[in-house]
């Protein structure tokens, strides 16, 4: 067969095939460059349908940019004209983006944020009263207060999946029950709990498991301070489906998570915990 006869020409596929093809591509490479390859695509990288999900992952190299990535998140916004239903911010972000998000988009299912420290726990507590549909909240290595996951937790009643991970970033001797007393007390739909890092003990994993009954995957992946055993590890395994103990292996984590032990015994150790995206 000639070279010819084995050439395609991308712009002879149906609309549908197309979009479909550049929707599993990021906002980032959309809007960079797939939307000036031709009219064609751009009409299609301009239809709201495209938007309904917006990820905005980067390798942190903001500096190294010639682009700003929150103006860029800004207009994918504009773009879903109120259909966004899953979005994903990472090493960016302001109150005022979060703020932009929640008045343009109150059908949102999905927010996931990553290493966002301009976002300020008042910034985050006022967008969650205007997400009322909000299903699955990820946090990582965002400051997050009590306060802040308790309005989270009293306005969004429909939330069953929470990450709360690598808050042990915190300190690598961090240890209170704050974050988990106020999932305890204000997000009892959970179904799927993930606080790897975090430095809650066994008191209060015992007001998580009483306060959020349908429970049925918890990560407790390098949380050093519960202490499982007796009737707390009893409860653990005939209620929750899946478990992941403190000192289970984070290989499947989707960041890096190792973890360096001084020298000492795993139970009495104070441990360094090295987090580092890939």
């Amino acid at each position: 067969m000639s070279a010819a006869a084995e050439t395609r020409n991308w712009l002879e596929l149906p609309p549908e095939v197309t979009a479909s093809i550049i929707s599993r591509l990021g906002a980032i490479e959309i809007l960079n460059n797939v939307q000036n390859v031709c009219s064609q695509w751009r009409n299609i990288c301009k239809d709201p349908s495209m938007w309904r999900s917006i990820d905005m992952r980067n390798l942190g190299d903001l500096h190294d940019m010639d682009y700003d990535l929150e103006k860029m998140c800004f207009h994918a916004v504009d773009r879903s004209c109120g259909h966004l239903l899953d979005i994903n911010i990472e090493y960016f972000g302001t109150d005022e983006l979060l703020r932009y998000i929640s008045e343009r988009s109150v059908h949102l299912k999905r927010l996931r944020l990553f290493s966002c420290y301009d976002i300020a726990d008042e910034g985050l507590s006022e967008v969650a009263l205007k997400l009322p549909f909000l299903e699955v909240l990820e946090i990582f290595i965002c400051p997050v207060s009590k306060h802040a996951l308790e309005t989270i937790g009293r306005s969004c009643p429909l939330l069953k999946s929470f990450k709360l991970n690598l808050q042990q970033c915190k300190s690598f001797h961090y240890v209170s029950d704050d974050e988990a007393l106020a999932i305890a007390q204000t997000m009892p739909e959970l179904r799927r709990l993930e606080l790897l890092g975090n430095g809650l003990t066994n008191e209060g994993l015992q007001a998580i498991l009483d306060g959020c009954p349908h429970l049925e995957y918890l990560d407790l992946r390098q949380c050093f301070n519960v202490r499982l055993g007796g009737n707390l590890e009893k409860i653990c395994v005939e209620c929750i489906k899946t478990l992941r103990r403190p000192y289970d292996s984070t290989h499947d984590f989707e960041f890096d998570a190792g973890v360096h032990d001084t020298g000492s015994s795993d139970e009495d150790t104070a441990k360094q915990t090295i987090f580092k995206g890939i």
